[in-house]
């Protein structure tokens, strides 16, 4: 990575560069990929007054240490974290000052799991396909950070927002995931349903990007055999041969070939991207009953993304 801007100190467990996303390249087999909290990277953009398709830095866990090489006006939110600035604690959640040379230190999250530090300027890495955004699946984009990389900024910004203006949503004390039958709720027994829609699940620690995957009671398909690859959409719940639900994130792969029994609609992916393992998940029916198969949604095209 080249230019200058930000110095990254300490990486952290996992931290990427995410944007709003890349879209219409699924025929391509690209994922969309972007910020996973939404809510939370356009927040922190705002405070620090950039535009909402600017780039920030995605944390894990873990947090990241950085240091400005010119003056900034720097934003952490998403999930809550101790923040300092040269070894002093900074408010979290509002725009703070940076001097050039100042280190700005995220530390681990003390609730959910994902972190996002806007910077004035946006991060300037080079677009690939549209978008800043690193992609797990397909490696498109910028690598994952590492200590001693530099990331140049963008020279363009507005005004900070007041800090008593915004607006947060807390990690969840339990996953609560609205679902609507998905294009082949039709290979699962009416009782894997009642069970998909009823039973607690957790969150696995195999989760990341691409998938929260789950633990719990195993969905039983009323189908057997293979099913050729189809598109996949975001939200999309997929059922591999375990039975276990996994809910599609943003880096999930365009294509398919284990049963969606369900979608969760865009909306309330966010506070799956806050969800550490162990977290109890729900899933919940969005209608009051479920379409005739005359009725269901066919499956998404792969070119669209």
């Amino acid at each position: 990575m080249t230019g200058a801007g930000l110095d990254i100190l300490r990486a952290g467990a996992l931290t990427t560069v995410q944007d709003l996303g890349r879209f219409g390249h699924a025929a391509l087999g690209v994922p969309r990929s972007g910020a996973l909290d939404q809510p939370a990277h356009r927040l922190a953009n705002r405070l620090v007054g950039n535009a909402p398709g600017a780039a920030t830095l995605e944390t894990t866990m873990t947090g990241v240490a950085l240091r400005a090489t010119r003056p900034v006006m720097a934003a952490v939110t998403g999930a809550p974290a101790p923040v300092r600035v040269d070894g002093r604690p900074v408010p979290w959640a509002a725009p703070v000052r940076l001097p050039a040379g100042a280190v700005l230190e995220v530390g681990a999250a003390s609730a959910g799991l994902r972190s996002y530090v806007a910077v004035s300027g946006g991060i300037a890495v080079e677009p690939v396909l549209g978008s800043r955004s690193t992609d797990l699946l397909s490696g498109v984009g910028p690598p994952p950070l590492a200590d001693g990389d530099t990331l140049p900024l963008g020279g363009t910004f507005g005004h900070p927002a007041p800090a008593d203006i915004a607006l947060w949503q807390a990690p969840p004390r339990e996953l609560v995931l609205p679902v609507l039958p998905g294009p082949r709720d039709d290979w699962f027994t009416p009782a894997a349903w009642h069970t998909f829609t009823s039973a607690r699940f957790t969150v696995s620690s195999r989760s990341n990007r691409i998938g929260l995957r789950t633990e719990g009671p195993a969905l039983e398909r009323a189908r057997t055999g293979e099913l050729p690859s189809e598109g996949m959409v975001l939200g999309a719940v997929q059922v591999p041969p375990d039975g276990k639900p996994v809910v599609f994130l943003a880096d999930c792969p365009t294509t398919g070939g284990y049963p969606v029994i369900g979608v969760v609609p865009e909306a309330h992916l966010a506070a799956a991207a806050q969800a550490v393992p162990g977290l109890p998940v729900r899933f919940v029916t969005a209608s009051r009953r479920r379409p005739s198969a005359a009725a269901r949604p066919a499956p998404a095209a792969a070119g669209r993304g």
